[in-house]
Parts: C-alpha cells; sequence; structure tokens
C-alpha cells in the first residue's frame, strides 16, 4: 500500500507527514508525529478522548482520515499551553482536581477551549450541552463543570 504525503500546519507549525490512505488522524498524530496527547477511547465517535480542531471545527480525530488534513489546519491539547505557561482551562482542571486517569482530559480541555471562544460565558447548562460528546468514568463530571466555569470568568477577566 503507498503512503500519502500531506502537508499541513499543526498547533501553529507547518508538518509534513507520510500516512495510508485508510489511517485516521488520531493514529497519524500519535504514531507518525509522536502527539501523544489525543487519546483512543472508543474509535467510533462516541467518547471524545480524541477530540482536536480541524480548521477550528471540534471533531473526532478518530473519525476523520489523516489524508484529509492535507492543507488544513490542526491543533491539538500539546498546542494548548503557551510553553511552559499553561492554559487557564488547564490550570483550573488541576487546581480544581477536575481529573483522575486522564484518558478523557485532552479531549475535554480541546472541546471546552472550543466552547469558550465561541461563548465567553457560557451557563452551566450550556457547558453540560457542549461537553456531552465527551464520556469520563472517574470524576462524576461536576468538577469538569465547575472548572471550565473558573477559568471562563478568569479568561473574561483577563480580555
Amino acid at each position: 500500500m503507498s503512503k500519502h504525503h500531506v502537508t499541513a500546519t499543526i498547533n501553529g507549525e507547518p508538518t509534513e507527514f507520510l500516512c495510508e490512505t485508510s489511517q485516521s488522524l488520531l493514529d497519524v498524530l500519535r504514531d507518525e508525529l509522536e502527539l501523544t496527547g489525543s487519546k483512543e477511547g472508543c474509535t467510533s465517535g462516541d467518547c471524545g478522548a480524541c477530540s482536536v480542531m480541524l480548521d477550528g471545527r471540534l471533531v473526532c480525530s478518530c473519525l476523520v482520515l489523516g489524508v484529509e488534513a492535507s492543507g488544513r489546519t490542526v491543533d491539538t491539547i500539546e498546542g494548548m499551553a503557551q510553553g511552559a505557561d499553561l492554559h487557564p482551562l488547564q490550570r483550573h482542571f488541576l487546581e480544581g482536581a477536575a481529573l483522575q486517569c486522564g484518558i478523557c482530559t485532552p479531549g475535554f480541555l480541546i472541546a471546552a477551549r472550543a466552547l469558550l471562544e465561541r461563548t465567553p460565558d457560557p451557563t452551566e447548562t450550556e457547558i453540560r450541552y457542549w461537553l456531552a460528546g465527551n464520556l469520563c468514568r472517574c470524576t462524576g463530571y461536576d468538577k469538569i463543570v465547575r472548572a471550565v466555569m473558573d477559568a471562563a470568568a478568569e479568561m473574561r477577566g483577563a480580555r
């Protein structure tokens, strides 16, 4: 099987890689580019653990082919912090103990950032609705929702 040459912008950096036609974007990120933050939870788009932004749209990377990233922009959890400075969402997840095993955390963070970029002052109901595509077996969601609300408040104050 021949590999395809793909050029994309990943976390703000021009990136080139080779991938099989049938290889998912998740597999490309993890196996070819060694960006292992996005996790494989279900491979059917049901859990949100592999969430990334593709051209500004929240997607499950297990449902996107790697070749589909050609000429596009992909933002992963690895691009969320600015060097050693964590994004407010990352800090509030840590401070509020909104994570346990960590499998779902990257997906929740990417999805929450997408929400806050569109809705800087979301209600609890809006947060719960927006994050409904992300599943967690450990935390019970309340700490996650609180962390998103706290980060949103901080980010509004910083603007």
